[in-house]
C-alpha cells in the first residue's frame, strides 16, 4: 500500500491539478480509479506547501462531475435502448428499466446526492440518471454537492495525517462510518418529508 501511495504521490507531483482531474474524472467513469488513494495523497502534498488545498478540492470535484456526466451521456445516449434489448438476458426486464426510470425521474436528485456519497455505488450512480433522462442541471448540482463532501473528507484527512498509510486507512474506515450514518439520516428526512406532504395533497 506504501509503494502504491508513493507513486500515486509522485504523479501528481508530476502532473498536477490536471493528474487529479484526470484520475477523478477515471474513478467516477469507466474505470473506477480509488479516490481515497487520489485525494490524500494529493492533500498530503498540499500540507508540504507543494499544492494549494484549495484547488485539490476544486480539481476533485470537477474531475468527478465530469466523469459522472461522461458515464451520463453513455447511459442516456445508449443505455435504454442497449439494456432494453439485452438486459432480458441478464434478468433484466423491460418492466424493471421502466420502474428504474420512473425512480429516478422522481428521486434522480437525493439518489443522485447519496450515491455520491457511498463506496461502490459512486461511481455508477451516473447510470441509471442517463437512463431516466434525470435533468442535467439537477443531475450536475446534486453531483457535485455529494463529491464536494466526500472530497473535503479525503483532503481532510490527507492533509492532517499525512503519509501515513495506516493513519489514513483508520481515518477512511471511521468516514465510511459517518457516511453511513449521515446518509440514513438525509433518506429518513427526505421519506418523512414526502409523506408530509403527500399528506397535504
Amino acid at each position: 500500500m506504501e509503494s502504491v501511495i508513493q507513486f500515486i504521490v509522485t504523479s501528481i507531483g508530476y502532473g498536477g491539478y490536471g493528474g487529479i482531474f484526470f484520475l477523478m474524472f477515471l474513478e467516477s467513469s469507466f474505470f473506477p480509479f480509488p479516490s481515497e488513494i487520489v485525494v490524500p495523497p494529493a492533500a498530503y502534498l498540499a500540507a508540504k506547501g507543494d499544492m494549494n488545498i484549495f484547488f485539490v478540492v476544486l480539481f476533485g470535484i470537477l474531475g468527478s462531475l465530469f466523469g459522472g456526466l461522461f458515464n451520463y451521456y453513455i447511459s442516456y445516449k445508449m443505455g435504454y435502448a442497449f439494456l432494453e434489448k439485452y438486459g432480458k438476458y441478464v434478468g433484466l426486464s423491460s418492466k424493471t428499466l421502466k420502474k428504474v426510470c420512473l425512480f429516478f425521474q422522481e428521486h434522480g436528485a437525493i439518489s443522485t446526492f447519496i450515491g455520491r456519497l457511498l463506496p461502490g455505488i459512486r461511481q455508477y450512480i451516473s447510470l441509471p440518471a442517463g437512463l431516466a433522462k434525470m435533468n442535467i442541471a439537477a443531475f450536475s448540482i446534486f453531483t457535485i454537492l455529494g463529491a464536494g463532501i466526500w472530497v473535503s473528507i479525503l483532503a481532510f484527512i490527507g492533509y492532517s495525517v499525512g503519509n501515513h498509510p495506516e493513519l489514513v486507512k483508520h481515518m477512511l474506515h471511521r468516514s465510511y462510518i459517518y457516511i453511513a450514518v449521515f446518509s440514513a439520516v438525509i433518506i429518513v428526512l427526505y421519506v418523512y418529508r414526502r409523506k408530509k406532504n403527500d399528506r397535504r395533497i
